[in-house]
């Protein structure tokens, strides 16, 4: 399968359309999709754009371990689903983000795209440029979980 590959800076317009970058579109071609699930992600103040295939597979591994006769299994999938929503390229290689999912990851007009494997992240460039700003936390967090 395809991966998202880089970091790439851009500018989200006043309509809160940002273009996707080249290499991210080829890679979206590549898995023969026009369509992402943009999410709010549930640890990071980002947003993901996961291609439309990729979701229903991991909507698919979350159901097969939930029982939707107990609460919280319910309450856990309601959560996940909340604060998404359909999107896709228009003809200008342009994503619409919405208003309500881009303010709660905090972007503003300038944002960084980040490929991280089967997906994308939206960061806001300044929050990315601060919680990315050292290679001593990768050389650490590679060292406890990879060493």
């Amino acid at each position: 399968m395809s991966a998202f590959v880089g970091d790439f800076e851009a500018k989200m317009d006043i309509k809160q359309r940002v273009v996707l970058p080249a290499a991210f579109k080829r890679t979206l071609e590549e898995m023969g999709e026009v369509r992402f699930v943009a999410q709010k992600d549930i640890f990071e103040n980002c947003l993901k754009l996961v291609p439309y295939k990729v979701w229903e597979e991991d909507m698919e591994a979350m159901r097969a371990k939930l029982n939707m006769f107990n609460r919280q299994h319910v309450q856990l999938l309601r959560q996940y689903q909340m604060n998404t929503a359909e999107v896709q390229l228009d003809a200008n290689g342009r994503v619409l983000i919405p208003k309500r999912i881009a303010e709660l990851a905090q972007l503003d007009r300038d944002v960084t795209f980040l490929g991280v494997d089967r997906y994308v992240e939206v960061w806001s460039t300044e929050i990315y440029a601060q919680q990315f700003s050292g290679a001593e936390a990768l050389a650490q967090l590679a060292q406890e979980i990879l060493g």
